[in-house]
């Protein structure tokens, strides 16, 4: 009766991690359509802008001062890292910084001297760099990447801008998880600053469609101005696309276990009802040869 006991605690505590995964599952669900939308309708907004940065260097003059387009000597990358704050999403974590580890390998085995400095979103990238000792020159930890906003990719493109400017970093990358399909999520490296845009100055093959249009007051300042507000853009795109991609590697794990849970459920009942139908057998058993004997 003890197996058996055990068996029905077994069956219980199956059961109701099946409820808890099933009740994660639908949660993540719903964060994820809600995400989805959201990255679906901001990303033609971030393509559109790139575009117009492309045509408006196309027409600013190659003397023209433009900081934010000078390359210079790389000495030292700084590396935009988007992970999640919180386990329970499946392999999405271990699967970009599997891919952050041989880009860190890479850049390490062709140039043994440049320094790596990490601006971090995400508690579980921030515990993985810090444990293998790496730089990390900021971690943005509130609001976290739930909660994050327009206002939030403002505050993590200025600091890398700023950090840019200062000489700090020679060159900025962003690495992150790019949402495919509801099974498929990419870790992808972007160049990031200096802007990976047109050359200012460069002629580009026009198309007998393409419009011209005047700037006031001129090209220059124009693109000047328009350039924070493109580097917040990819940046707001890139946590919109890395949410989406967390939530939907929760959705699947989730479903995962609960799949899992139920089969084992059913397994656990059919070793039960086995267990209890010996023990039946096994009375009925003693209680004939017990009649046998009195006989």
């Amino acid at each position: 009766m003890a197996n058996l006991k055990e068996l029905r605690v077994r069956i219980k505590s199956v059961a109701s991690i099946a409820q808890i995964t099933r009740a994660m599952e639908m949660v993540a669900s719903m964060k994820m359509r809600k995400v989805q939308g959201k990255a679906q309708s901001f990303h033609p907004y971030t393509d559109e802008i790139r575009r117009m940065i492309d045509r408006i260097a196309g027409r600013v003059e190659s003397t023209a001062e433009l900081p934010l387009f000078a390359v210079r000597e790389v000495k030292t990358t700084g590396i935009f890292l988007v992970t999640s704050d919180r386990g329970l999403c499946g392999s999405y974590n271990s699967n970009i910084l599997l891919e952050l580890r041989r880009l860190i390998e890479s850049i390490q085995a062709k140039e043994p001297g440049r320094k790596l400095k990490f601006y971090v979103y995400g508690r579980k990238g921030y515990s993985w760099l810090t444990r293998r000792g790496f730089d990390v020159e900021r971690f943005f930890a509130e609001p976290t990447l739930d909660k994050a906003t327009f206002d939030s990719a403002k505050m993590v493109g200025a600091a890398l801008v700023e950090a840019w400017q200062k000489g700090v970093v020679d060159e900025v990358r962003i690495f992150y998880s790019r949402f495919a399909s509801m099974v498929k999520f990419i870790p992808t490296s972007v160049p990031f600053l200096p802007v990976a845009a047109m050359p200012a100055g460069a002629t580009k093959d026009r198309s007998e469609f393409d419009l011209e249009f005047l700037m006031e007051p001129d090209a220059n300042t124009v693109l000047n101005r328009l350039l924070p507000r493109y580097l917040e853009t990819v940046v707001f795109d890139t946590m919109l696309q890395a949410l989406t991609s967390e939530h939907s590697s929760r959705r699947m794990a989730m479903k995962t276990a609960t799949d899992a849970a139920v089969r084992m459920n059913k397994q656990l009942k059919k070793v039960y009802n086995r267990a209890r139908q010996e023990n039946i057998t096994k009375e009925l058993l003693d209680i004939v040869g017990g009649a046998s004997a009195v006989s």
